[in-house]
């Protein structure tokens, strides 16, 4: 659960700054977060999820 949301607000402050610098339209942002809202309701979405988690394990195992 913490992933997920760690995601979502990454990917909220990513779109405000492409956002803020003229890099991402209103409209685009309106079909990504559509796109987002659909692939949760498909049968990717564990495939998905599991993704997510296995790459945000090898990100939190990384040492610099």
């Amino acid at each position: 659960m913490a992933v997920s949301i760690s995601v979502v607000l990454l990917l909220l402050i990513l779109a405000a700054i492409f956002l803020r610098n003229g890099g991402l339209k209103i409209s685009h942002a309106i079909v990504c977060a559509l796109l987002g809202f659909l692939l949760a309701g498909t049968s990717m979405a564990p495939t998905i999820h599991e993704g997510i988690t296995a790459t945000a394990d090898v990100v939190s195992d990384l040492r610099p």
